[in-house]
């Protein structure tokens, strides 16, 4: 299937989410804060990224605003997981770049619709 960044500083969330997307035949990449989050995508070049807003250090939008900020990694879609719920939070996600936003608690089923649209909008076309 696709490779995906998760970028998370919580060790359960990160467990969580890796076994949902490893179950549906995904390959994962981890990062526990934006920095190293910038620099695995860099590096990588994942098809997603799943990126915590909420982390230590560089937080989330400004991780956002960096892989943006570069051709090599302006593409690749951005899905933000957060425990914030406010309408302030969506807006600047999505000034950020961010492409679709999803709260913690997880709901998988609806985590994994967001991730598939979006790795299926991004791949080319043959």
């Amino acid at each position: 299937m696709a490779v995906i960044l998760i970028v998370e500083d919580d060790p359960d969330n990160q467990e969580l989410v890796t076994r949902f997307l490893k179950r549906d035949g995904h390959s994962v990449l981890h990062a526990e804060d934006g920095e190293a989050g910038v620099r695995v995508a860099r590096a990588h070049l994942p098809a997603l990224i799943v990126m915590d807003l909420g982390l230590p250090g560089m937080d989330g939008l400004e991780a956002a605003r960096r892989i943006r900020s570069t051709p090599e990694t302006a593409h690749i879609p951005i899905v933000a997981l957060t425990a914030a719920t406010e309408s302030d939070s969506v807006f600047k996600a999505a000034e950020v770049g961010i492409d679709d936003y999803e709260t913690k608690p997880v709901i998988y089923q609806r985590l994994i619709r967001k991730i598939e649209g979006l790795v299926k909008a991004k791949r080319p076309v043959v």
